[in-house]
C-alpha cells in the first residue's frame, strides 16, 4: 500500500507529498512541524516557518497514480482519457491490456473498471507492475506472463488495448477473446505501425475499423490578464486506432 499519508498544496497549485507525519516536512517554502501535520484535519491551512501556506487533505487516486514507478514509457493521461471516452470503459467492464510496461494504463483503468487483466513477457516489467499495483492498493488487476501474439487465456472481454510493436499480429487472438461489440484499441507511436494495423483490421472480417486519432495537449499560463501557451508541452505521444468486433 501507498506510504503517502497526506497531500499538501499551495495556493499556487504546487503539491507536496507527506509520507511520514512523525517528521517535520521540508519544502522550498519552509518546513512544517510534525506536531502540526499530525493534528491537522482535511482542509486545514498550515503555515511553514517562513509563512508559506499549505492546504492539507487525504490523497486521491490520481495523486498516488502520479507517483508510480515508470521503468517503461507510459501512455499519458491525455491518451488514456481518449481510450476511456471512445470505448466507454466503466464499472461493468472487463479489460485486457498488453503489454503491461510499467502498468500505468492497467492501474488507471482498474480504478474505473470491474476487472483488468494485463499481459507482459518481461520479468523486470512484471515486477514493476506488481509494485505499482501494491502501491495503489488495487485488488481487481491480474497480471499474467503471456505473449498475446501467441495466446489469450481470457474470454468475454469488453475492451483490449494493445501497446505493442506489431499489434496486427494479435488480431486473431483478440477476435476470440472479445465480446461481440467489444473494442480493440492500438496505441502506436509511428505512422507505419498505424498503416499496418489499420490495413490488417480492414481485411479481418471479425472487425470494423472505426477511426485513428491523435491527442495534442497544450497547457496555458494564466496570470491576471496575461495569457499564453506554455513554451513546452506534450505534443505527439502516440496514435490511437479503434476497431470493434462484429462477428
Amino acid at each position: 500500500m501507498s506510504t503517502i499519508k497526506k497531500i499538501l498544496i499551495t495556493r499556487q497549485g504546487r503539491k507536496f507529498y507527506a509520507k511520514n507525519l512523525n517528521e517535520d516536512m521540508h519544502t522550498q517554502y519552509g518546513f512544517i512541524k510534525k506536531e502540526e501535520l499530525c493534528k491537522a484535519k482535511e482542509g486545514d491551512l498550515l503555515k511553514s516557518n517562513t509563512k508559506g501556506e499549505f492546504f492539507i487533505f487525504n490523497p486521491y487516486f490520481i495523486d498516488l497514480y502520479r507517483k508510480i514507478k515508470r521503468d517503461a514509457q507510459i501512455i499519458p493521461l491525455k491518451d488514456i482519457g481518449a481510450i476511456v471516452a471512445e470505448t466507454g470503459i466503466n464499472k461493468q467492464s472487463r479489460v485486457l491490456d498488453a503489454g503491461s510496461g510499467s502498468g500505468a494504463l492497467a492501474c488507471f483503468l482498474a480504478s474505473i473498471a470491474k476487472e483488468v487483466i494485463t499481459y507482459e513477457i518481461r520479468n523486470d516489467f512484471i515486477e514493476v507492475v506488481k509494485s505499482n499495483i501494491e502501491f495503489l492498493g488495487l485488488k481487481n488487476i491480474k497480471i499474467k506472463k503471456l505473449d498475446i501474439y501467441r495466446e489469450i487465456g481470457d474470454k468475454n472481454i469488453h475492451a483490449i488495448i494493445l501497446d505493442l510493436p506489431e499489434p496486427w499480429n494479435a488480431l486473431e487472438n483478440c477476435a476470440k477473446a472479445l465480446k461481440f461489440g467489444g473494442f480493440l484499441v492500438s496505441y502506436s507511436p509511428s505512422v507505419p505501425q498505424v498503416i499496418d494495423f489499420v490495413n490488417a483490421v480492414r481485411k479481418n472480417e471479425s472487425f470494423v475499423y472505426l477511426k485513428t486519432s491523435e491527442v495534442i495537449e497544450r497547457e496555458w499560463e494564466v496570470e491576471e490578464r496575461r495569457v499564453r501557451p506554455k513554451s513546452t508541452g506534450i505534443g505527439h505521444s502516440g496514435f490511437l486506432s479503434f476497431a470493434r468486433k462484429v462477428r
